[in-house]
């Protein structure tokens, strides 16, 4: 096992889908922050004065790693910060599970509409746990810039 989770093609093959599925998660909620913002208003986890701020920066946070990521810049860090954000959505989707709240999860905006669910929770854990392995070896190939040899200032 450790063996396919050291291999470069493999590690090459998550890095692109992790920030290919994070760059479509952004474009919809930079593009329409409206429709964002009323899917996390529907989580009823925070105050409504603070739901712009998360729905105004969150994508572009996934826009960003998610690009990084695609281009090999700072995988382990990308991976690591979008493996955060995974985590935090996850414990969301939970929480309003056990409330028994039948809503949008609002991943991709309002294109591609799903509702939260234990589909939902274990799709996060693959991801989950995608980004953990690329946090935890990285991935250089076809990276612009190389993890292994740091530049000197």
């Amino acid at each position: 096992m450790v063996k396919i989770l050291s291999n470069k093609y493999f590690l090459l093959l998550l890095r692109i889908v992790l920030g290919l599925i994070f760059i479509f998660a952004a474009i919809e909620k930079i593009a329409v922050p409206k429709s964002f913002s009323v899917s996390i208003a529907n989580y009823k986890l925070l105050p409504v004065e603070l739901i712009n701020i998360p729905a105004i920066i969150l994508p572009w946070i996934e826009l960003t790693s998610g690009l990084l990521l695609l281009l090999g810049i700072a995988v382990k860090e990308n991976s690591a910060i979008l493996t955060f954000l995974l985590i935090v959505f996850t414990i969301a989707v939970i929480i309003s599970l056990f409330r028994g709240l039948n809503i949008d999860c609002g991943c991709f905006g309002t294109i591609y509409g799903e509702q939260i669910g234990l589909l939902k929770v274990c799709e996060n854990i693959l991801l989950i746990i995608i980004g953990f392995i690329l946090a935890t070896w990285g991935s250089n190939l076809l990276a612009l810039v190389s993890d292994t040899h740091p530049q000197k200032l």
